[in-house]
């Protein structure tokens, strides 16, 4: 009888809301602007239609990670953000949205159950609650200024609801291969509305980022994604006409990739291609193409591309500048630099346990002395727990499940991506970064769940 039940409140349900809708849009249709009322109606339609097929609230994320425009919210009380203020970005809301639906879906259809067991269920809650704990108590303190740690605190929570939505969701394997080629699309749309911003001489920056836009984050996903689409192509992944638009995808993230000015992106790819050589299977096929590029390489990149690498130890001489072994270190080199020894040698002493709280320190734009200053031992130890839980599933996978080509493409292209972004977050904060750890979450929830899909298909075979 219950699973009789179950498809008639998914049936009714939609139409109560309906009703429900229009007696309260009925009530206060005259008391909002029609641009809320036009998007409270958008996010209501969204919503049935995310709970009628979830599947679609995915899509639509990831379109939304990297083409979802941004909205400065103003500047946040806290030392920690006075630099850059808090912003909200599309998927922020839509997340809210999708999320919502997913929560009423999982209470009607109860056999979905809220938070899908995975093995790092446990590492992300200990993290979580290290960053909650380490931001609380630094407000008690008054380290923490305002609500600003809060707020970020929940943004880490953000990229982890990607996850468990996604984990969720995957029930199949041809599921998992059509929306890990719905981010190949976009991370195609992507590079191209980039390379439309080079000749205007700035540095490329990711679509809807303002202004100033943030090259370093555009670099850091075109690293990951990179990974991904070398993984695939060097294991023989996809038909004739795939292939082909794999390849041709490969140009494009080069060219965006040279064109960000983003060195530590750049140096995060020797790791990467360095990983996706050693958890390759047939490695000469893959050190031979990558021996060709890095050749062709010094001959084909643009002026402006070599000396932005070389402008580390040829910036003309400036204040603030390091001296390291007799060579002068540019202005952003040495501030990372510095940052890093005031953490380790001096303020990591006065607060070792719990940190100074999210944004109760000084901005750092480095990933392991920030986590390091903000939440302490705790925190590092929760962190690099985490990290070291991601790698060794996503190992297992790969060793498992190797005679499989995608399952094969996408676990190798994930591992090497994985040790870009560990080399990326040397300069920056790479496990912060909204536009690279959705995507990464999203790649994390396919890798976590094929044992699982697989496991569930040969019972049922």
């Amino acid at each position: 009888m219950v699973n009789k039940a179950e498809p008639d409140i998914r049936t009714i349900l939609p139409f109560i809301a309906v009703i429900a809708i229009t007696l309260i849009g009925g009530m206060f249709i005259t008391k909002v602007s029609i641009g809320i009322a036009f998007a409270a109606v958008g996010a209501i339609i969204l919503a049935l239609i995310c709970f009628m097929n979830p599947e679609i609230g995915l899509y639509i994320l990831i379109f939304a990670m990297l083409l979802g425009p941004q909205f400065g919210v103003g500047e946040a009380a806290g030392e920690g953000v006075r630099s850059r203020g808090l912003t909200l970005r599309l998927d922020d809301f839509l997340l809210v949205i999708i999320g919502f639906s997913w929560f009423l879906s999982t209470a009607v259809v109860k056999e979905r159950g809220l938070f899908l067991k995975t093995p790092l269920n446990r590492y992300i809650t200990f993290y979580f609650l290290a960053c909650l704990l380490a931001t609380l108590f630094g407000y008690m303190m008054g380290r923490v200024k305002g609500m600003a740690g809060f707020f970020f605190v929940l943004k880490y929570f953000e990229y982890y609801i990607v996850y468990f939505m996604a984990v969720n969701y995957l029930k199949e394997k041809k599921q998992m291969e059509r929306l890990v080629w719905a981010m190949l699309i976009v991370c195609l749309i992507v590079c191209a509305v980039s390379i439309y911003q080079i000749p205007s001489g700035i540095r490329v920056s990711a679509p809807f980022e303002g202004a100033e836009g943030e090259p370093n984050t555009l670099g850091g996903y075109l690293v990951l994604i990179l990974s991904l689409v070398l993984g695939l192509l060097f294991n023989n992944y996809g038909t004739k006409n795939q292939k082909y638009f794999l390849g041709g995808l490969i140009l494009f993230i080069l060219v965006t990739l040279a064109a960000t000015h983003s060195r530590s992106s750049w140096v995060a790819l020797g790791p990467m291609l360095f990983a996706l050589i050693w958890f390759s299977k047939r490695k000469f096929i893959v050190i031979i193409p990558l021996i060709v590029l890095v050749l062709l390489s010094a001959f084909l990149l643009p002026s402006a591309v070599k000396e932005r690498a070389l402008y580390t130890f040829t910036q003309p001489k400036e204040e603030g500048q390091l001296v390291v072994g007799g060579l002068r270190i540019d202005t952003s080199t040495s501030a990372r630099l510095i940052s890093w020894k005031k953490v380790l040698t001096r303020d990591f002493i006065e607060q070792p346990i719990l940190g100074y709280g999210v944004t109760g320190y000084s901005f750092i734009d480095a990933q392991y002395p920030r986590v390091l200053a903000e939440t302490g031992l705790l925190g590092l130890v929760f962190f690099i727990a985490l990290l070291i839980a991601i790698y060794r599933n996503a190992l297992r996978t790969r060793l498992w499940y190797e005679g499989d080509p995608f399952y094969l493409s996408v676990s190798t292209g994930f591992l090497a991506g994985f040790f870009g972004m560990l080399t990326h977050a040397i300069g920056a904060n790479t496990f912060i970064i909204v536009r690279i750890m959705e995507p990464f979450w999203f790649l994390t929830a396919i890798v976590i769940m094929i044992p699982k899909i697989e496991s569930t298909q040969r019972q049922h075979a």
